[in-house]
């Protein structure tokens, strides 16, 4: 089962050539057949010439420009567009993943063919390093209304780290959240649509470099905008939807 991974970067020009040789060296040494997709999401420092450089070394390394519309989402939905693997994970280019996990999920999901891996940082055996305090309260609080809102036992749907099939992507088409709240929107609908998935605990690390681009002000009413279209599609859809 090939595994692509699908990387969105704005401006990582210092965080992303640890993060791709850690992977790529990760992948290697487990012997898994992969592609690494990096979005390059319009960046205006020199993450582009990093990931020329980059791909001399890097034999499975893919890139490309996405020259608009921009953010997180749009990048990350690029990538969901072109990747060629049978199953793929959308990883964070600022080094918070770790490869290891990664691993995890990819056995995981062969050894118990399900459609999607989800990871938690807040079960046994996950855990977070560096984890601003103000972001850890909010991050609680957004998980805790999204899992009593849909009824599920999963406690982190907000973790973008996670693995899903070729066939769940394509089954929870099309994507509708431009930003952040992607990472809400792509567990969600497979939840609700029926597809089946494993927990597993992974860990989070705070970047070294860089600022974060996600910016807690703005992301509140999408959010909340993404969750309420999952709650109407699992009350009121008849089930149109569903894994068939």
């Amino acid at each position: 089962m090939k595994l692509s991974v699908v990387i969105p970067a704005y401006n990582e020009q210092e965080s992303i050539p640890e993060t791709l040789r850690s992977l790529y060296a990760t992948l290697k040494k487990y012997d898994i057949p992969h592609e690494i997709w990096v979005t390059n999401d319009n960046s205006k420092d020199q993450t582009l010439n990093v990931l020329y450089e980059l791909s001399r070394e890097i034999p499975t390394l893919v890139f490309e420009t996405n020259k608009g519309p921009n953010g997180f989402g749009y990048a990350v939905r690029y990538g969901l567009e072109r990747f060629s693997g049978d199953c793929v994970a959308v990883f964070m280019a600022d080094m918070s993943d770790d490869p290891e996990d990664l691993v995890k999920y990819y056995q995981t999901m062969l050894r118990e063919n399900v459609d999607a891996v989800y990871g938690s940082r807040w079960i046994k055996g996950g855990k977070v390093i560096d984890y601003p305090p103000l972001k850890k309260f909010i991050n609680r609080i957004a998980n805790f209304i999204i899992k009593n809102m849909m009824g599920i036992k999963y406690n982190d749907t907000t973790n973008a780290f996670k693995l899903y099939k070729r066939e769940t992507i394509e089954g929870i088409k099309p994507f509708l959240s431009p930003h952040f709240n992607l990472t809400v929107e792509l567990p969600l609908k497979a939840i609700v649509r029926g597809y089946t998935y494993a927990v597993v605990p992974n860990s989070w690390t705070n970047r070294k470099y860089g600022e974060s681009k996600l910016k807690i002000k703005e992301m509140g009413s999408r959010y909340f905008f993404i969750l309420m279209y999952c709650w109407i599609e699992k009350h009121f859809s008849r089930g149109d939807y569903m894994k068939k």
